[in-house]
């Protein structure tokens, strides 16, 4: 096994290419980007002189033949998610890749065993398991401090994402339920311990951008799980003033209450207005929170941290294609019960076969 740090390549330059790259310069220990990769002219550049990468590609196909990278991430839009891991696997490189997992069923089952044949790691980029706050709210849960707990909410809002890709179902596969609602799925998952998922009911509508997209704005899921556990996924572009990500949690003998970024912002008013307050905020003036040292406390730089850890056998995965492959499936059942009004029961099979989960809203499943 090789020493040192980790090298690395991402697979894309836009938002979440910035905070990978941002992220490993946070903590750089364990690994450091080496080359960059995106088709779209300047912008690899562009990164590559914000972070000092020395190696600019614009097809990741060649950035795969340096044989120093090790590990890439992908960061690219999700329908090219599959190829661009397979591609990966099939050049012996270590793979994590970003939310959401893939765009089917099909796809997520090939990702997992190709790494597997390959031998090669792959591994799914869920921040939540390392932000620092949910993580030690889980922490105290598993201590028993809420006593049995019956019921997690997890929610995430905002006004709407950065490229303009998200916005288009036949790239995206889907509205805000597939591009955050993975996160909730993810997170309460695993703050449960992972229980068998027996049934998803959601709701979900467009509210507020229906001039730009087909997808949904708005969603609210229900996940029941097996020793009588529910878990609540509400998800929205359509909340106005910034970034609001918080978990509830609620036991028999105590409940935890964690807002993301209250308690790490400043409560601020200016007339004038300053540079940057949070994530997707649109205005710096009047009453505003910034925040600071704010992809620490997403759990970002960890996440990666703990990824270079695993490639250098230093760690275990805690957050795998498996995980990945189960939110995919619950995205599917998620849009079909929206679609048909139904509880869907789980395993979702019928999923196999369908292109993408948004197309279950448009046309459920009889």
């Amino acid at each position: 096994m090789s020493k040192g740090k980790v090298k690395v390549g991402i697979v894309g330059s836009r938002f979440e290419a910035d905070i990978h790259a941002e992220s490993f310069r946070i903590l750089p220990d364990e690994a450091e980007v080496i080359a960059v990769a995106s088709p779209t002219p300047g912008n690899a550049a562009n990164l590559a002189k914000k972070y000092s990468i020395p190696n600019v590609y614009t097809d990741y196909r060649e950035m795969f033949k340096n044989p120093e990278i090790e590990m890439i991430t992908i960061t690219a839009p999700n329908y090219l998610h599959h190829q661009v891991t397979l591609d990966a696997a099939m050049a012996g490189k270590h793979v994590v890749c970003e939310k959401p997992f893939s765009m089917t069923l099909e796809e997520a089952d090939e990702m997992i065993d190709v790494c597997k044949k390959q031998g090669v790691l792959l591994m799914y980029a869920e921040e939540l398991y390392f932000t620092p706050k949910y993580v030690k709210s889980k922490e105290m849960a598993d201590q028993g401090a809420f006593g049995n707990v019956y019921l997690v909410k997890q929610s995430e809002k905002h006004y709407g994402p950065h490229a303009e890709w998200f916005w288009d179902v036949n790239r995206s596969g889907g509205g805000v339920f597939m591009d955050m609602g993975c996160h909730g799925t993810a997170f309460v998952w695993w703050f449960l311990g992972k229980p068998k998922l027996l049934s998803v009911t959601a709701q979900m509508g467009t509210y507020v951008h229906g001039g730009i997209t087909k997808g949904e704005d708005n969603s609210f899921a229900i996940l029941e799980f097996e020793g009588n556990k529910v878990a609540m996924v509400e998800n929205s572009w359509a909340r106005t003033g910034g970034m609001d990500d918080r978990v509830e949690v609620f036991g028999d003998k105590g409940c935890t209450y964690a807002n993301l970024h209250m308690g790490n912002a400043l409560q601020t008013f200016s007339e004038n207005g300053y540079g940057y307050a949070v994530e997707k905020a649109p205005t710096t003036k009047g009453w505003t929170y910034p925040v600071f040292d704010e992809l620490y406390n997403y759990g970002f730089p960890q996440e990666m941290q703990h990824f270079a850890r695993c490639v250098r056998g230093k760690e275990e995965p805690i957050c795998t294609g498996e995980d990945g492959r189960f939110v995919q499936e619950v995205l599917f059942a998620a849009y079909q019960s929206a679609g048909s009004g139904q509880k869907v029961e789980m395993p979702f099979s019928k999923a196999y076969g369908v292109k993408k989960p948004i197309d279950l809203w448009f046309n459920p499943l009889a």
